[in-house]
């Protein structure tokens, strides 16, 4: 029976516990590589984030690739979406990156993409699948892959993101604090906006394989808040340990999240006619982006959560701009899939544009308020669709009288139950989502 290894963002699991080991990594290594010879001679580029164990697993990958016959081009510490860049630039079968985003430094993953920087075909999925409960086998010695390191990796991005605005661009007098969260964007996101005329701090830019996304980067924002207020600084911008995801802090010190910066880029398009379409959400999406869109006559549709599938949706109705308030923002009108740095340069870009700060930008978005509690999840049954829960779900929605919403969810990469709760009222918002994580908490018990 065929194993699904290909999860909704790659496959993923803590170090040393199945499937993330070096032999699982060997073997899909030796799989992939044997998936794509089968079409022809292929080249796969490898990168990865700053974790320790992205050495090993970088290591048992090659070997596998190697085996089959693949050749290896190595990046190094690289940003997610500059796997998918590069894999398009040398024209690779495939690019590969290890890495668990924002999660902890012994959690670790691994994710593919396609020639064309997307994912990958489902029938090559279905391949590599089906090779994995193949016996392994090596190619004779003539036809071992070779494996090559791609030294100017790094600047070929760098010159790649700031092809994503005006040669004009010049953000001179804009001060700016960038967290990099000890992660892949350590290296080029502050020459990135350093190149292009910035006053750039950086924080959290000396991995030591096991700091990234400690108390740093986007998913920890007080570091970041606080040096935005002591520089004076314009605003700040914070990524996650691959670089996928961006966050910002206006010069108050307020966190901007992924529904602002996805409003201020569709605006900007809007206003100079040049978005495709309308923009994609997610069900976490807060209301008032969808009510601030409407305002301006832009489309707004709600996709599952999971940068997969806003990137689904897209590709399915051809529009540009989409992303999740976790500061996943794809523009596709630069790149084929979530960019961190991009996005954040197109923000920039806007403001500049419209000559106001940050603060001022997000002011056009007011969001309704908007509760989220994580209750965690053993397994077993699905508490979501416990009787007791159900029932619980159904009359909050009564009581808000149409003016909120509930959305019950499992999260995709952690093992947890997601219970949010929208509407006008604040404090009814908090009751009905405490109320609802703590019925969600016992059903888990």
């Amino acid at each position: 029976m065929t194993k699904k290894y290909f999860g909704t963002d790659g496959i993923r699991g803590r170090v040393g516990e199945f499937p993330i080991t070096p032999d699982f990594m060997l073997k899909l290594g030796w799989a992939a590589g044997m998936a794509f010879r089968s079409m022809g001679a292929c080249r796969i580029l490898v990168g990865k984030d700053t974790r320790i164990s992205g050495y090993m697993f970088e290591s048992a990958l090659e070997a596998g690739l190697s085996a089959a016959g693949a050749d290896v081009m190595l990046l190094g510490p690289m940003p997610t979406p500059a796997i998918a860049y590069l894999t398009r630039t040398f024209h690779a079968e495939a690019g590969i990156v290890i890495s668990a985003s924002h999660n902890p430094h012994d959690d670790n993953g691994i994710k593919f993409f396609s020639g064309q920087g997307t994912k990958l075909p489902d029938e090559i999925e279905l391949m590599i699948e089906e090779l994995l409960d193949a016996p392994m086998t090596v190619v004779e010695s003539s036809k071992l892959g070779k494996v090559s390191r791609i030294n100017d990796a790094s600047g070929r991005y760098i010159e790649f993101c700031k092809s994503s605005v005006p040669t004009s661009t010049n953000f001179a007098g804009l001060k700016i604090v960038v967290d990099c969260a000890h992660g892949a964007t350590y290296k080029v996101a502050p020459s990135v906006f350093k190149e292009l005329g910035a006053d750039v701090t950086v924080l959290s830019a000396q991995p030591d394989g096991l700091n990234i996304n400690e108390n740093c980067g986007s998913t920890h924002m007080e570091q970041l808040q606080a040096a935005v207020l002591a520089k004076h600084a314009d605003l700040g911008i914070a990524f996650d340990g691959d670089g996928d995801r961006v966050l910002m802090v206006d010069h108050t010190g307020a966190v901007v999240d992924g529904d602002d910066l996805l409003f201020i880029i569709a605006r900007d398009l809007h206003e100079r006619n040049k978005l495709q379409g309308g923009v994609v959400g997610t069900l976490m999406s807060n209301l008032g982006l969808e009510l601030a869109l409407a305002d301006l006559g832009i489309p707004f549709v709600r996709a599952n959560v999971g940068d997969r599938y806003v990137i689904a949706e897209l590709l399915e109705r051809n529009w540009q701009v989409g992303g999740e308030n976790s500061g996943h923002v794809v523009c596709f009108q630069h790149t084929t899939t979530g960019d961190a740095i991009i996005a954040a340069l197109q923000v920039l870009l806007s403001l500049r544009r419209r000559e106001e700060s940050l603060a001022q930008a997000r002011q056009a978005l007011r969001k309704c308020p908007q509760v989220l509690l994580n209750v965690r999840f053993a397994g077993g049954e699905n508490p979501i669709e416990h009787p007791a829960v159900k029932e619980a779900c159904e009359r909050v929605t009564l009581a808000m009288a149409g003016r909120g919403r509930v959305l019950l969810r499992k999260s995709g990469t952690e093992p947890l139950v997601r219970v949010m709760v929208e509407g006008d009222d604040e404090t009814q918002v908090r009751e009905h989502a405490e109320s609802l994580a703590k019925l969600v908490s016992e059903v888990c018990a």
